[in-house]
């Protein structure tokens, strides 16, 4: 899988479990994708979240592997300044 199919993949795992996210007044966006670790950031509702880690290994990360299985990884970068 190349660099585009694989950004594809994950945009397409993304799509997924973005209605979900939507429904409680968040988002996902993807930032990067580096040595087989996807960077993601909660938006909205989710940064505030206090079950936004479980989201994140239970929906997120499964979500993505099952469309990339060579991702190893999944980290939210969302910065802690935006955190509450």
């Amino acid at each position: 899988m190349d660099k585009v199919e694989l950004q594809n993949n994950i945009e397409k795992a993304l799509e997924e479990i973005r209605p979900y996210l939507l429904s409680d007044g968040g988002d996902i966006a993807l930032v990067g994708i580096e040595n087989n670790e996807v960077k993601i950031q909660f938006q909205g509702a989710c940064i505030s979240c206090r079950v936004n880690q479980m989201t994140l290994k239970n929906g997120v990360e499964a979500t993505i592997k099952k469309f990339a299985p060579q991702i190893v990884k999944v980290i939210d970068v969302t910065s802690v300044g935006e955190k509450h």
